[in-house]
């Protein structure tokens, strides 16, 4: 299976190789994750751009919040009032979840 092939500057090869050697990784590898990065930036970007944009519109903001208030209501659904978990996720036994 060939790979496919992307032309980039000599500048940006030697900077690649300098971080696939810096951290251990292939080439392929540190692009990888960089694109990554990048793509989660840019959603970010977008996501704060449309929160922005909402909170702009003062009777948008204003049902926005509204509806949050009333997820709000269904945090513990299903829970014992008694139930204690870790942040990993895993549901105390009664003892460990004693205060």
């Amino acid at each position: 299976m060939s790979a496919p092939t992307v032309r980039i500057s000599e500048a940006s090869h030697q900077l690649l190789k300098e971080l696939a050697e810096q951290t251990g990784q292939t080439m392929m590898d540190v692009v990888d994750k960089a694109l990554d990065t990048y793509r989660r930036k840019l959603f970010l970007e977008q996501l704060n751009a449309g929160y922005a944009e909402l909170r702009a519109d003062p009777e948008a903001w204003a049902e926005h919040l509204a509806e949050r208030k009333q997820w709000d209501v269904t945090l513990a659904d299903g829970l014992e009032p008694d139930e204690r978990w870790t942040e990993a996720g895993r549901c105390l036994t009664p003892d460990e979840g004693k205060p």
